[in-house]
């Protein structure tokens, strides 16, 4: 069974449509390139959707009925929302989840250090990348820092066309012969991706010591040997209000700098950093806020960080925010038990929305063109993922994918099916196998994606626009 290119099915009308969700789900991306960042940007669009915080609604006389929309924020890094249904918790919900987090680098707890007159930061890489993509780049530096007073300094440095950016070096050519020899996973060490911030070397008549110029013919000499250090901890004293002790609890992520862009001259893909999983991510909590009638029930859209790493911590997906939240929903609805909330997420169904790879022309040698997914033939499904002989995975039960094929019939949703690459290629993982836990039907579901964990993405215009169009459909009409 072979599927075809979905761009000719949509009339004039859809198109227009297509390119709006498009655009802004490229806004979306480019202003939004951190958990925290995606977190605080998906509240402010649902509180103009109508949702209101489930905080707001705890422990009050305010009980919720069908129709309403809340949500819980968790850290500031993961958000659930709902839309309550017509039917009782006991018949379940229908779940979509993403995650929010996407590969980068971070910056360490002690990480500024003066070397050859250039200061860096120290770095750490999250999740899997191929480090080589991240030399010689313009990257931004994103993320908070927590001062001990409570205050919080938020920074987005390289966005903005004044802003100035940051880059990790490389060995030039000339030089290279002994990294050329070695593998793809060694050319770049995980120390070697250190951030360059600075050269300029601060003059001593105006250098500021611990608050204070400085006098003492001692202090002068500690400054001049790390002058371009102390210029730079001059700048983010003046400019950004945090001195060299406020990295110890600050968390800052590199990220690539620049907007994504529309790609190719039929402007069809979208180029950008994230879209692992943020392609799903927006889609996602678009269709739970575009629902337009009273789900038959209730609709939940979860996103998550740390997958990227385990879906580990309290943020994660292994994490126990979402079943409180639930809970306390389903207090607020009069229907809390302990058995009836285990009754809940048996009943549930979701879709894990992750992005699957695209067969990529230049490298089709990875890929069994059979069971693979294509940029521009719609949303995915994975039945199961995992390496090699599925483990790790998640595998969707026949019953559950028969439905959810009628389900989207009806509706005119164009899917594929697909594996990760050739049997013994390698593999990967979602959060799918966590919400089966619960005994719920999952499987996933998502975009797919060229360059995937690379510093810039591609995905299809046309795959982000019926993905959205299917998680609408799932949410409206799926019951097993």
């Amino acid at each position: 069974m072979e599927n075809k290119s979905i761009w000719n099915k949509y009339n004039q009308a859809e198109l227009k449509k297509l390119e709006k969700i498009a655009e802004e789900y490229r806004v979306f991306i480019s202003d939004c390139k951190t958990e925290r960042e995606c977190t605080d940007r998906i509240v402010e669009l649902a509180e103009k959707a109508g949702f209101t915080e489930l905080s707001r609604l705890t422990g009050g006389k305010k009980k919720l009925k069908a129709g309403d929309k809340v949500y819980s924020v968790w850290m500031n890094k993961s958000i659930c929302l709902f839309t309550i249904g017509k039917k009782g918790f006991k018949d379940g919900m229908n779940i979509l989840g993403a995650h929010i987090d996407s590969p980068r680098i971070d910056v360490k707890s002690n990480p500024l250090y003066e070397s050859d007159d250039f200061a860096l930061l120290d770095t750490h890489y999250y999740g899997g990348i191929k480090k080589y993509q991240w030399v010689t780049i313009p990257l931004a530096l994103h993320g908070v820092v927590v001062k001990k007073d409570g205050t919080t300094v938020e920074l987005a440095i390289g966005e903005d066309d004044d802003d100035p950016v940051f880059f990790v070096s490389d060995i030039l050519i000339h030089l290279a012969q002994d990294q050329m020899e070695k593998k793809a996973a060694k050319a770049v060490e995980g120390e070697a991706l250190d951030l360059i911030i600075g050269n300029r070397p601060i003059k001593i008549a105006q250098a500021d010591v611990k608050g204070k110029k400085v006098t003492a013919k001692k202090d002068a000499k500690e400054t001049a040997k790390e002058a371009v250090k102390a210029g730079i901890l001059d700048i983010l004293k003046r400019e950004y209000g945090f001195e060299e002790e406020d990295f110890l609890s600050a968390e800052l992520e590199i990220v690539p700098a620049g907007k994504a862009r529309e790609a190719g001259f039929d402007r069809s893909m979208i180029l950008g950093y994230g879209q692992d999983d943020r392609v799903c991510a927006y889609p996602s909590y678009k269709a739970i806020a575009d629902l337009g009638v009273i789900p038959e029930r209730t609709a939940c859209c979860i996103l998550v960080d740390k997958e990227e790493i385990g879906s580990v911590g309290a943020t994660g997906m292994q994490s126990k925010f979402f079943e409180n939240a639930v809970a306390e929903v389903m207090n607020l609805t009069g229907e809390y038990s302990e058995l009836n909330l285990r009754r809940c997420l048996a009943a549930s169904c979701m879709l894990s929305s992750d992005v699957s790879a695209g067969v990529d022309p230049n490298y089709e040698s990875v890929f069994e063109k059979k069971n693979a997914a294509f940029l521009g033939r719609g949303l995915v499904f994975n039945k199961y993922t995992g390496a090699r002989g599925k483990s790790g995975s998640n595998d969707a039960n026949a019953e559950y994918i028969g439905h959810i094929r009628s389900v989207f019939a009806k509706d005119d949703i164009d899917f594929q099916f697909a594996e990760l690459g050739k049997v013994d290629a390698g593999g990967g993982g979602t959060i799918a196998y966590i919400l089966a836990l619960y005994g719920m039907n999952v499987i996933d579901s998502g975009v797919a994606v060229l360059n995937m964990h690379s510093p810039w993405e591609a995905t299809s215009k046309a795959d982000i626009y019926e993905a959205y169009r299917g998680y609408m459909s799932f949410l409206k009409g799926v019951k097993l």
